[in-house]
């Protein structure tokens, strides 16, 4: 489904990614941990084309976007959907119309239909109470279900979240976790998740990778992650 072969990123001369491998299957849920500043986001947004690598590969369903056109990436995001790190919700719209809005603006379907696909996915999410609520009236946890639902809205086959559960007390962390797992195996969406929270990440993903130095440094099962005694995991955990 997604592979990068040799990824290397520098900007102003600092090495941010570095001859990174890796490959993701389809119906996968792989979280990318690390510190800040690592990388995470930076491999995250090569696949998906914002950022194109220095060198390397980076390939979706067998083609390599690496060297796309912006006709050819937008063709791409339709089946991909995107939460960002801090939902990035549109603060003049409705709970409704930020999640219409990939609709919209990437469909041909009228009103009708596009209130039928919001009204199953506020279901799905538990949103049905806020759909006419702006932004700014929600709260941290709720915010990251709306930014949630506009990212599968369009039956997306791919699911990227960055940093999904930041600025969240544990409980909503967990939930919004929790919640991020059960949507990718409902709708058998393709996941990565970049994070920091390891508690987290054991708690959802089917597999984790540690960056380092611009580098992956362990790829492997939560339980083999938890029993490692390699440096650069017992330094992330300290």
């Amino acid at each position: 489904m997604i592979e990068l072969t040799g990824v290397s990123k520098s900007f102003n001369g600092q090495v941010i990614l570095d001859n990174v491998n890796l490959k993701v299957a389809a119906g996968e849920i792989l979280v990318i941990l690390g510190e800040s500043g690592t990388g995470k986001s930076v491999l995250l947004k090569h696949m998906i084309g914002l950022i194109r690598p220095d060198a390397g590969e980076v390939k979706i369903e067998g083609k390599n976007i690496a060297h796309h056109t912006e006709r050819q990436l937008l063709k791409l995001r339709k089946d991909i959907g995107f939460v960002f790190q801090e939902g990035a919700l549109y603060d003049f719209m409705n709970c409704y119309d930020n999640i219409a809005f990939p609709l919209r603006e990437h469909t041909k379907l009228k009103e009708k239909e596009i209130s039928d696909k919001i009204g199953k996915v506020l279901t799905l999410l538990d949103l049905k109470k806020v759909e006419a609520k702006m932004p700014a009236e929600l709260s941290g946890g709720m915010k990251k279900r709306v930014a949630l639902a506009r990212a599968i809205v369009l039956d997306s086959k791919i699911l990227f979240c960055d940093e999904p559960t930041s600025g969240l007390d544990p409980i909503r962390s967990r939930d919004i976790s929790n919640l991020i797992r059960d949507i990718s195996r409902q709708l058998h969406c393709t996941t990565v998740i970049t994070s920091h929270n390891v508690r987290n990440a054991l708690r959802v993903a089917d597999r984790i990778i540690l960056i380092a130095k611009g580098r992956i440094v362990f790829d492997g099962k939560g339980d083999e992650f938890r029993g490692s005694d390699k440096e650069e995991i017992q330094e992330f955990l300290v």
